[in-house]
Order: C-alpha cells, then sequence, then structure tokens
C-alpha cells in the first residue's frame, strides 16, 4: 500500500520526535568517525603503504602518507559543492524528500561499516569509502535540515531545531564515549587488538547511523511539492536548470543572503576554533591525548543543555539577538583564550562555555534561516546553507595556517579568527529578519 501524501501546515509531535533521533543517529559519524579515529587510523594504513619517500601514488598522483586523508576530506567537500544543490532542487521538485533521505543515509551507514574492512595497506578503500559516507551524510544533511519547516510552525522552529541539535550532541557523545572505553579499556583484557578496536568503533558507529535512521522514517510523512515539473523536464535535468534559477533569484531576497553571508563568516570562524582548539591545547599547553579526548566528550554533552538553554533566550530575547549574544561570547572566547589561557584547568573551563554557545549558535541559526526560505525550495536553500558550512570552512584553517607560520604563534594564529566571528556578527546585525521572512512569503513568528 502507497504511503499517503498529506498537505503543508499539518504538525504533528511524533514527526517531530522522530525528526530528532536523525541527528542522534547521525551525530556519531561526526564524533567517533570524523572526530576521533578515521584520521589516525586511515593515516597510519596509509603509511603502511607509502614508499621510502613517504608517498602512496592513488590514480598516480604522488600523495604524501599523511596528506592523504586531508585531501580526501577536502575533495568530499568539493563534491559536496557541486551535488548537494543539485539534490535539493530534485528534492523539492518531488515528493520524494523522505526517499531521498532514507537512500543518502544509508549508503553513510553503509560505507562506514564497510570501513571495518580497512587495514594492512589498502588506504584507497578507506579513502573510497570515507568519500562516499561523508558526501552521504552531507546529502542527507540537507534533506533532514528542509524538514524542519514541514513539521514546525514558525513559533516552535527554535525549540524543535534547538531540541534536535541537543539530542544530535548527546547521541554523538554516548557512542563515542562507549568507543572510547572499549578501545583504552576493554579490547586488550578481551584479546582485541588496538588496530582492530578502532575498525569495530568504526563499523559501530554505521551501525548506530543505520538504527536509528528507521524512527525518523517510520515518523515522517510525505508532503505535497509546491512546485510541479515544468513541461519536457526531468526529474535530473530540473535540478541543474533550477539552481540556475535560484541563484540569480538569491539577490531578490537581499536579507536572506545577507544572513547566508553573515553564517557564512561566523560559522568559518566556530567550525575553525573547533577543528584546531585540540591542536592549540596540544601544542601551546602540552596537553595530552587523553585529556583532549576528555574535553570533546564534555563538550558534547554540555552542549546538550546550552542547545537547550538558548532556545529559552530566544524565546524571550529573539532568535536573532541570542544568536548575536552566542557569537559575542564567542569572540571573548577567542580573546581569553590569546591573551589569558595558561593553564590545562583554565582550557577545560573555556570548553565549557565553548560548549554552552555551540549547540545555541547552530540550532538557532538553522530555524532562523528556514523562516526566510521561499514556500517549496526548502531542500534547496538548504543545500545552499550546508554548502555555506562545509565549503567554505577552508578559510579560517587557512587564515590560522597564515598566522602561525609567519609569527610561530598559536595565540596569534587563534585571535585571527576573531576576523571571522566580529564580521560575521556585524553583517548579521544589518540583517531585518522579520523582511527576510516576509520577502520570502513566510508568516513571521513572534519572536524573532
Amino acid at each position: 500500500m502507497a504511503e499517503p501524501i498529506i498537505a503543508r501546515g499539518d504538525y504533528s509531535r511524533r514527526e517531530q520526535i522522530g525528526w530528532y533521533f536523525y541527528d542522534w543517529g547521525n551525530s556519531a559519524f561526526s564524533t567517533t568517525v570524523v572526530t576521533v579515529f578515521l584520521g589516525p587510523y586511515l593515516t597510519a594504513v596509509t603509511q603502511a603503504a607509502a614508499d621510502a619517500q613517504g608517498y602512496v601514488y592513488p590514480l598516480g598522483i604522488p600523495v604524501l602518507a599523511d596528506s592523504f586523508f586531508p585531501y580526501v576530506l577536502a575533495l568530499s567537500v568539493i563534491l559536496q559543492v557541486f551535488f548537494l544543490p543539485i539534490l535539493g532542487a530534485v528534492a523539492d521538485y518531488s515528493h520524494r524528500k523522505k526517499q531521498m533521505l532514507g537512500i543518502t543515509a544509508y549508503l553513510g551507514a553503509l560505507a562506514t561499516m564497510a570501513l571495518y574492512f580497512v587495514q594492512g595497506s589498502n588506504y584507497w578503500l578507506g579513502g573510497l569509502l570515507f568519500l562516499l559516507a561523508n558526501l552521504s551524510f552531507g546529502a542527507s544533511i540537507v534533506f533532514y535540515n528542509a524538514f524542519l519547516p514541514d513539521i514546525a510552525a514558525p513559533d516552535d522552529r527554535d525549540k524543535v531545531s534547538s531540541q534536535g541539535w541537543a539530542l544530535g550532541y548527546l547521541g554523538g557523545g554516548l557512542l563515542l564515549a562507549l568507543n572510547l572505553v572499549f578501545v583504552q579499556f576493554l579490547a586488550e583484557p578481551l584479546g582485541v587488538s588496538t588496530g582492530h578496536a578502532v575498525r569495530i568503533s568504526l563499523a559501530s558507529a554505521g551501525l548506530w547511523w543505520a538504527i536509528f535512521t528507521l524512527i525518523p522514517l517510520a515518523a515522517l510523512r510525505r508532503r505535497l511539492p509546491v512546485k510541479t515539473m515544468p513541461p519536457g523536464e526531468q526529474v535530473w535535468t530540473v535540478g541543474f536548470n533550477q539552481l540556475r534559477h535560484t541563484l540569480r533569484q538569491l539577490p531578490s531576497y537581499p536579507h536572506s543572503l545577507l544572513f547566508l553571508i553573515a553564517y557564512l563568516l561566523y560559522n568559518d570562524g566556530i567550525q575553525t576554533v573547533i577543528s584546531l582548539s585540540a591542536q592549540f591545547g596540544a601544542e601551546e599547553l602540552d596537553m595530552s591525548t587523553a585529556s583532549l579526548v576528555q574535553v570533546i566528550l564534555m563538550v558534547q554533552f554540555i552542549a546538550f543543555f546550552g542547545a537547550l538553554a538558548f532556545n529559552w533566550v530566544a524565546q524571550r530575547s529573539g532568535t536573532q539577538r541570542a544568536i548575536a549574544a552566542s557569537l559575542v561570547i564567542w569572540l571573548a572566547v577567542v580573546v581569553y583564550t590569546y591573551g589569558f589561557l595558561r593553564t590545562e584547568a583554565q582550557f577545560f573551563m573555556l570548553a565549557g562555555v565553548i560548549a554552552l554557545v555551540l549547540g545555541g549558535s547552530q540550532a538557532l541559526s538553522r530555524s532562523l534561516f528556514s523562516l526566510m526560505i521561499p514556500l517549496g525550495q526548502e531542500a534547496e536553500y538548504f543545500s545552499l546553507y550546508e554548502i555555506s558550512e562545509r565549503g567554505t570552512s577552508w578559510m579560517g584553517p587557512l587564515l590560522f595556517g597564515l598566522t602561525l607560520q609567519f609569527t610561530g604563534s598559536y595565540r596569534l594564529a587563534i585571535l585571527s579568527i576573531a576576523l571571522f566571528l566580529a564580521l560575521g556578527l556585524l553583517v548579521l546585525l544589518r540583517v531585518d529578519a522579520r523582511r527576510a521572512i516576509r520577502e520570502a512569503g513566510n508568516q513571521v513568528p513572534a519572536t524573532v
């Protein structure tokens, strides 16, 4: 029996709870695979395959073994920049957004589970599987985010987005904690080598992702598309044509575009601080790997409460002001790191502050942007939103690296990231959120 297609504006708590669990499930890929285990493990596998000069030759191209994983990560981002807007446009022209979420989620989950078979010197298999997994992960997030306007009324958007982010931090942190306990304390007594334990942990992230994806697929309902297929178009060719139309149309929504630029800037700063804080702790403060892992786990669990707390702030002060307040705190953290951070205890304290604002700044940005999207173009606009996160995250690390190279100072390097946070905040303050929502043809909630 075919699944019924319902009209827009039919909201249910069951759908919202089901939607939350996709964040719970896919966050295991971000924490266990990308943040902690795969980079060091795949680098070791690549080094085992390298020649005497330390190079491997995928497709005949000489690549330094230590650079293989960063290159694969960069390539996966480039592919996302190309494919995500096309897939988003296709989803908006069909009622298959749910199926596309399921397909991309299970492609990613299966590729992640297959990382178990990466061992010895078959680095190319690890690179190929991660490429597929990360591309699928990004695509699934586009479809996942695009469900937010379907399942939550404008006045509930902040709450629903924040609760989704919060549950994601909790799910990703829980599996990471279980895997770290297994690798560090249980594997050896059970006769499992460290390498084998890491492979089991990688596969567990894919299994976790696959199991919990069943919940949103059971709970989410299909909606009628707002747009109909133009005569003579096919579902795949319409994606390219619609993307060109949207890019030409985007300046017609100047404040939505301004918000997208603001997000591009401040989120680049946020992602840079997250990705390079462990390196700062290790090199500037001589922190051990064990301490840095403890910090990662602490951030995951505190961010659960931070995402919920910032929803409370947004309800009372407005979403845009709450995001701006979080950016002020981010700026204060960066300045404090530059001038005053000296001890491991201070690093833990600062990580706790970051965790409180991390979920809030991301969850509220998503919910506010969802209100600025023209009806029927949710997946397509969220693909541009996802690109502004993944496609530009090289700017902050590049500035950090150049500053470090020319000054030799990690403190000046981390301070340089304040440029992105400050510019993003300034652009955000120029956004007229109510006007952007009205221009997109959407209902303005009570607090913005």
